[in-house]
């Protein structure tokens, strides 16, 4: 077979499959497996494929059909300018992060002076803080964070692929329980878990049953790691210091009022792309 008909049958049989974006899913794999990107298919197209090639594809095919995320069966996803190793040992890293980033940096920008410590809570793959450090131009220094030594293994691989293991440095933390120098971080950021628990169970297959639980479960209401991230960054952020969040849709209201509650000002709830609640950062006076 040729490629060309490798990716019709492929997308064939993940589409009755169920699975999402078939086509995209088997372009993706067979880019992958020829160290080329999707945009570059063309060329490829009537060239014969290998049987190693064509059992890789029945193996990606099979754990696709499992409900396994593409992600996870590709080994490694783009986020930003970064193309991260992507396993189950950490989140998928998503769309709507990236601009979590976004608002972080306009905001290193607009500092005056270098930033001292930004900090990166529960960062799983490590693409929050790996970005920053890439896209930002100032100096600073530049650590995440994570409970799971799992997730913390692969932020680490992270960094060196990336050629970053000098600029970030990462370590096995609860939250931020292990800071105890008050005044010494300029910026806290964090996509925490903030689904519902009730929720997690009825979550998309490929979410529940391959995403590890600990980066997706907020407690009953999804909002019980903002409350815990906003005691600590009382004592530990600079007098202008600034938190940013990721959050859940319709978890606007309930996160600005604890931000204000706790004295923080310059509050923002944004929405991304699709209109939904998904940004919050404020500063501490």
């Amino acid at each position: 077979m040729v490629w060309r008909e490798v990716i019709s049958k492929t997308a064939r049989f993940l589409e009755d499959r169920n699975v999402p974006d078939a086509q995209v899913a088997a372009e993706l794999m067979v880019a992958r497996l020829l160290g080329s990107s999707r945009g570059f298919l063309v060329s490829e197209m009537e060239k014969e494929a290998s049987e190693r090639h064509l059992a890789a594809m029945r193996r990606g095919m099979a754990r696709l059909s499992a409900g396994e995320p593409v992600q996870y069966v590709l080994g490694e996803w783009d986020f930003r300018r970064l193309t991260l190793k992507c396993d189950k040992r950490a989140l998928i890293p998503r769309p709507e992060t990236e601009q979590l980033v976004e608002r972080v940096l306009a905001h290193l920008s607009a500092m005056k002076g270098a930033p001292g410590l930004v900090i990166d809570v529960g960062t799983g793959t490590g693409a929050i803080i790996l970005s920053i450090a890439a896209e930002f131009r100032g100096g600073g220094v530049f650590l995440g964070t994570d409970v799971s030594e799992d997730a913390i293994a692969l932020a680490t691989e992270n960094a060196g692929r990336c050629g970053l293991s000098d600029r970030v440095r990462f370590a096995v933390a609860d939250g931020l329980d292990d800071f105890d120098e008050p005044q010494s971080v300029d910026v806290i950021v964090s996509n925490p878990p903030y689904v519902a628990t009730s929720v997690c169970e009825k979550l998309d297959r490929r979410v529940r049953d391959y995403e590890p639980r600990i980066a997706l479960d907020g407690g009953a209401e999804g909002l019980d790691f903002y409350e815990r991230y906003l005691a600590d960054a009382l004592n530990l952020l600079k007098p202008g210091g600034a938190v940013f969040f990721e959050i859940g849709e319709g978890q606007g209201d309930a996160v600005g009022s604890m931000m204000a509650g706790y004295g923080f000002t310059g509050i923002k709830v944004e929405k991304d792309f699709a209109g939904l609640d998904r940004y919050a950062s404020g500063v501490l006076p």
